[in-house]
């Protein structure tokens, strides 16, 4: 089948590369607004951009050509903090993409717990397995409805105990949910290892 750009309209469009571009990990992003609500909510265009320093980026979709709530409250602040959910968060996350009141707190509806971040101001959330805490960096605007890429610094980590070693995340144990076409969610499932190419057989480039 072949479908022609010219044939699709923003919803049918987002909908094709939904369901081709996964799976997609999912930033749970808490903010506060201008009253100090917490705000928190799911992205899963979602990825980093730099190593060190550390940099992770959203883009973020606007709703009847209106800012979302996360984004609104990232210019606000300049801080936010990215949690990542595990396979038991699933409902909870879920349930925050639903449309709240902005002076409606997705936290408390929920009866989310958070903790206190080390340097940016909005909570990060305390079952979190991992968090980066963020401070905005730069915003790119993409295509005709105005989607906003927003790269931040990433200025601490919280990572779980148990997850971390020879400074490593060991992901497997972490179980994070990931995001699928349409409201539906995947798990890491079966792992597969490739067997490492013994040196003797690879092929070998020089400079020069």
């Amino acid at each position: 089948m072949e479908i022609a750009i010219d044939s699709l309209n923003v919803e049918s469009s987002y909908k094709l590369l939904t369901g081709i571009v996964v799976p997609r990990p999912i930033a749970w992003v808490t903010t506060i607004n201008e009253d100090g609500v917490v705000n928190l909510a799911p992205f899963s265009c979602f990825t980093f951009v730099s190593a060190y320093p550390p940099m992770v980026a959203i883009n973020f979709g606007r709703k009847a050509g209106n800012m979302k709530d996360t984004p609104s409250n990232i210019h606000l602040n300049k801080e936010y903090v990215v949690n990542i959910a595990d396979e038991t968060m699933m409902n909870d996350l879920h349930q925050s993409s639903f449309e709240y009141p902005s002076h409606v707190s997705e936290v408390g509806e929920l009866g989310l717990e958070t903790a206190p971040s080390t340097i940016v101001r909005p909570p990060r959330l305390a079952r979190a397995p991992a968090s980066m805490e963020c401070r905005f960096n730069q915003q790119l605007e993409f295509g005709d409805t105005g989607s906003q890429f927003i790269v931040g610094d990433v200025v601490m980590f919280h990572v779980r105990d148990d997850l971390y070693s020879n400074g490593k995340i060991e992901t497997e144990q972490m179980r994070p949910l990931m995001r699928l076409g349409g409201p539906v969610y995947g798990t890491l499932g079966q792992v597969h290892r490739p067997k490492p190419i013994p040196l003797s057989e690879q092929t070998i480039y020089k400079k020069g």
